[in-house]
């Protein structure tokens, strides 16, 4: 029972906890006060969103699906910031990610107890392996893992194109052809449940997969390395730790989060890989669903609620109230400001905090 407290106080201590609370109500507020400039009633609009996101089966059913690829994608960029690396490349392992699954999924004809499993992995390893490159050009060459991954953003995105249009594109279409079915990892019953809302098993990986960041991170010896050569390279290489191997490892394992976003996407949602002209951006939304939770894991399963429960209900904004989908990115984009500003947060949490102080020296 210790144990578990000791946990929970980690994870809902005053910094991780309430600055992201207060920031959101900063947030919302802010958004309503730019509602209110343009002529929109922010009551109606929060309303229509909150009508959006549980106002049928289906609406639900779909903002979950919108929320699981956030998960994956903040874990990817928490994992590696919890390592003392700046993880920006999440889009690009995102596609690779994508373009591995569907690779197998397409080509290999097995049965469903091998095809789905081997095009998650493979997807999986395609992410990791993506992000593992930028790991191995820090810790070998020196070059900055932001510069380096924005980079390779592009590259993913031009050759996951090439891949797909000089091989797999159907014809006469912007995307490939469908998978097998057999790889496919759509959860049938629960879609018909949901009113064929797209429901997959990728939202169950997600969710174990913020308990691996845990573990992996606080409970084994390998993330005590990684967080050691996080805090300090210099102390722990005099501790005794590989410190490129690890950087390489920590951009490993963090590319192994994105590209199970992307691998889901396509295996649960679409069914096929289209050619993209931009990016998805759910790899850099997960830049700030990882700054919502700050870094921790179930602050990023907040985060991911609360970033994908805004862009979901965004349409029902728009329809409910007429506002347009800009302003919700104004919303969202307030909050970040605040979790980013922590001493303007902290600012209006100072009263709060200070008359509890006060009266714990009273009952002492």
């Amino acid at each position: 029972m210790d144990k578990v407290k000791g946990i929970a106080d980690k994870l809902f201590n005053k910094t991780s906890f309430l600055v992201p609370l207060v920031a959101i109500i900063l947030g919302l507020l802010c958004g309503a006060i730019a509602m209110l400039a343009g002529g929109f009633d922010p009551i109606l609009a929060y309303q229509s969103l909150i009508k959006k996101l549980f106002g049928s089966p289906y609406d639900m059913g779909e903002a979950i699906r919108a929320i699981t690829p956030l998960i994956f994608t903040g874990t990817a960029v928490a994992f590696a910031f919890r390592t003392g690396l700046f993880n920006i490349g999440v889009e690009g392992q995102f596609m690779m990610g994508m373009t591995g699954a569907t690779v197998i999924g397409i080509t290999l004809d097995l049965p469903w107890f091998l095809h789905a499993p081997l095009a998650i992995i493979v997807g999986a390893l395609c992410g990791g392996l993506w992000a593992a490159l930028t790991g191995y050009l820090k810790a070998v060459r020196g070059v900055n893992e932001v510069i380096s991954s924005i980079m390779l953003n592009w590259v993913a995105l031009y050759l996951s194109n090439y891949i797909i249009r000089a091989f797999f594109v159907a014809k006469g279409q912007q995307k490939s052809d469908p998978i097998q079915e057999s790889a496919l990892v759509s959860i049938g019953w629960l879609s018909d449940a949901m009113d064929h809302a797209r429901m997959h098993w990728g939202t169950v990986i997600a969710l174990l997969g913020i308990g691996v960041f845990y573990i992996i991170l606080w409970r084994t010896k390998q993330g005590y390395e990684l967080r050691a050569v996080g805090q300090s390279p210099d102390a722990a290489l005099y501790a005794g730790i590989n410190v490129n191997r690890t950087i390489v490892k920590s951009m490993f394992i963090s590319g192994l989060f994105a590209g199970l976003a992307g691998v889901f996407e396509t295996l649960g949602v679409f069914g096929y890989q289209t050619i993209l002209a931009a990016p998805w951006g759910y790899g850099f939304d997960g830049i700030a669903v990882a700054l919502l939770g700050g870094n921790t894991p179930i602050g990023v399963l907040f985060g991911a609620v609360l970033f994908g429960g805004l862009s979901y209900g965004s349409a029902g904004m728009s329809f409910g109230a007429g506002v347009p989908p800009e302003l919700v990115r104004i919303v969202i984009g307030s909050i970040i400001f605040f979790i980013a500003s922590h001493g303007i947060v902290k600012f209006f949490l100072k009263p709060f905090l200070g008359r509890r102080a006060d009266k714990r020296k009273e009952a002492i």
